[in-house]
């Protein structure tokens, strides 16, 4: 919107020609996400907390959550406004990869509202079923799987690329293609939803690897830099590092209410279509094996529940004190504060190790 009235007026003022720099609009992106969610958080902290919209506390979990019962919730649906508004002001409209990063998010922003709903103003404890909400998250990956993959008209764009390896890049054909763009949309959304547990826990990650993939969307979208970097070229990706900055400076915001003791939480709502947005951006600019190092956490935090739940249905003990991990330190003694900042460290080494692909190939 605003890209289209700067392109405008540069007919007439040279000087508006600046707006065309991705990085610059990127960074405006960053703080009016910022701003806006500043803005209109107290209010809808407020909103929620008149609605009695509260969070629910499980009895088997650490006795130090109890406290956090009645906490609002659906927050997320603030950085969801957030990434929207400022997205449709900076971005470029005529992009069709910004179109299907936001409209990935929303669908998987409204499973994860009607789940928050359900739960918390229905007072249903179970939600959505989990069968009902694998299926809708199936249909919204299948369907940007298969637009992604209709819409890539080079090679490049649909190999599995292998970092600190220049030449390491295998075909994968549309229907493989189609196959691991649903599986990192869906696996990454559910990801960070679990690791969603603890105050501040996952927006930090978010922002962390939302502004690392915002570089790479950069570097793809450049040719000259992705000619020399050894990256594939895929016009137009670089428009997302404009989505990146929109959910780094949201999420960075959203922390400021989410941070222990959190006056807010994400719930689905934000965790899923966040989650979501990240893999389909990962998979566009194609790179998926460094979403999976960047977020360490969230894989390592997704594995805790598999492991547990086939560790106790197989032998019925369990591996853990609970699922997610976070869980099993705090049951160890470990505060919650001390939990969340140490994970924040490690996803931060993590992102480095992948920046660090960009040069060591």
């Amino acid at each position: 919107m605003l890209l289209e009235l700067a392109q405008y007026l540069a007919k007439d003022f040279r000087a508006f020609n600046v707006f065309g720099y991705i990085t610059l609009r990127a960074v405006l992106a960053c703080l009016t996400a910022l701003v806006i969610t500043f803005l209109i958080g107290p209010l809808m902290i407020r909103k929620l907390t008149s609605y009695k919209i509260g969070q629910a506390v499980r009895d088997d979990g650490p006795q130090t959550h109890f406290s956090k019962a009645g906490t609002p919730t659906m927050g997320g649906a603030l950085i969801l406004v957030s990434i929207i508004v400022t997205v449709l002001l900076w971005g470029d409209l005529q992009n069709r990869l910004v179109w299907i990063v936001l409209w990935v998010m929303l669908g998987f922003g409204a499973i994860g509202w009607i789940d928050d709903y359900r739960k918390v103003v229905a007072r249903n404890p179970k939600g959505l079923p989990a069968r009902t909400k694998f299926f809708w998250q199936s249909v919204v990956g299948i369907a940007a799987a298969l637009y992604i993959t209709y819409y890539s008209n080079l090679p490049a764009q649909t190999e599995f690329i292998v970092p600190f390896f220049k030449q390491a890049a295998y075909p994968l054909g549309a229907i493989g293609f189609v196959v691991m763009t649903y599986f990192v949309i869906v696996g990454t959304s559910n990801a960070v939803n679990l690791t969603d547990g603890l105050d501040g826990l996952a927006i930090l990650p978010t922002v962390m690897i939302a502004g690392a993939l915002g570089i790479f969307a950069y570097v793809a979208g450049h040719a000259v830099f992705s000619k020399y970097l050894g990256f594939p070229f895929i016009p137009g990706a670089g428009e997302l590092a404009v989505f990146c900055g929109a959910i780094a400076g949201a999420g960075l915001a959203f922390l400021w209410f989410n941070a222990y003791p959190a006056e807010v939480f994400m719930g689905d709502v934000g965790a899923l279509a966040l989650g979501a947005a990240l893999g389909t951006i990962a998979v566009i600019v194609r790179q998926e094996i460094v979403l999976f190092i960047m977020g360490g956490v969230f894989v390592v935090e997704t594995l805790s529940v598999v492991f547990q739940v086939a560790s106790f249905k197989l032998t019925g003990k369990r591996i853990f004190r609970m699922a997610p991990l976070h869980h099993h330190y705090e049951l160890k003694g470990w505060k919650e504060n001390q939990v969340v900042v140490r994970f924040w460290i490690i996803t931060m080494m993590l992102v480095l190790v992948g920046l660090s692909t960009l040069k060591l190939r």
